[in-house]
């Protein structure tokens, strides 16, 4: 009992310091409290609408728009119409992911979201220079189901320091910026994630609105993480979701609106991208150019090995 009323005389006397500092130590720790779960936040159906619209045609869009405008109005030594629509990009996703952390009913660390967002921009605008230049070689003849020394285009160039050249174009695109540009983009969406629960299990349920944004969501996602080549970290993010859903619900805390639109079209991308993979199981081309354990193929290396072939 003296101990306790010891304990009790210390937590007053440090007046507004000590609720600071278990403040800053739950923020630290990523528990939420009770007071966090009870502020849940209704559903961001203008930003999630938003974040799914720019996320079609900014990026899935991208390609499609260089091939569909005219070459004559953006010449082969000028960015295409895709760059432009990068740039798009690059521009209004940092600013939709911040207004979504800003929205979120927990106190997200500041100095990670920042530096989230300042590598995401760095790796994406890498991604803009590189991809940018691979995509204006398909009307050279680049044929994106085949490595780059394979293609007929460039393995005959001389000298062959050129090669060289064109392949660490493609590992800044493919590699270095799709790591800069999507790893900070799952940690920040994690990140807002732990914070969508709530005590009430009433509130766990999804709007109208939120299950008809789920499946277009879910097919986008599905393009990022097979174009960009991030299964693995997909895959660890959507586990590590669903290890903190499991962890929280001993606590009595559910999914609230928002966590269960991001959770479902994440679930819904997962078997999207299995059903891929087992579509083009026993593809040989395509088997060839992605070799080992994980085998996801690129719908742009399909595009031109069984579409574009044809033409």
């Amino acid at each position: 009992m003296e101990a306790t009323r010891r304990r009790q005389h210390l937590g007053a006397a440090g007046g507004p310091g000590a609720q600071l500092g278990a403040s800053f130590l739950q923020a630290r720790h990523g528990s939420v409290s009770a007071d966090e779960a009870a502020r849940t936040a209704p559903f961001h159906l203008d930003l999630w609408f938003y974040f799914t619209l720019q996320n079609w045609v900014l990026d899935f869009g991208r390609p499609i728009a260089m091939l569909v405008f005219p070459l004559e109005w953006f010449p082969l030594n000028k960015p295409s119409v895709g760059d432009y629509f990068h740039m798009a990009y690059n521009v209004i996703t940092p600013f939709l992911l911040l207004k979504l952390i800003e929205r979120s009913p927990r106190t997200l660390p500041r100095s990670i979201t920042y530096v989230s967002i300042i590598i995401f921009i760095m790796g994406a605008s890498i991604h803009l220079v590189g991809d940018s230049v691979n995509h204006r070689l398909l009307f050279s003849g680049y044929q994106h189901h085949l490595s780059v020394r394979e293609n007929p285009i460039i393995k005959n160039l001389k000298p062959e320091t050129l090669i060289d050249s064109f392949e660490l174009l493609y590992y800044y695109d493919e590699y270095l910026g799709h790591c800069m540009w999507y790893i900070p983009f799952f940690l920040i969406l994690f990140m807002y994630f732990s914070g969508c629960f709530t005590a009430s299990k009433a509130e766990s349920l999804m709007p109208g609105p939120a299950l008809l944004l789920v499946a277009p969501s879910g097919l986008y996602y599905w393009y990022l993480v097979t174009e960009g080549q991030i299964f693995i970290l997909f895959i660890f993010t959507f586990f590590a979701m669903l290890a903190l859903v499991l962890h929280q619900k001993r606590k009595r805390l559910f999914l609230d609106s928002n966590g269960l639109f991001l959770f479902s079209s994440f679930a819904l991308t997962l078997l999207l991208v299995a059903l891929w993979v087992a579509w083009l199981w026993n593809d040989p081309v395509l088997r060839k150019k992605y070799p080992g354990v994980i085998y996801v193929p690129e719908p742009w290396a399909f595009y031109t090995l069984h579409v574009s072939s044809r033409h």
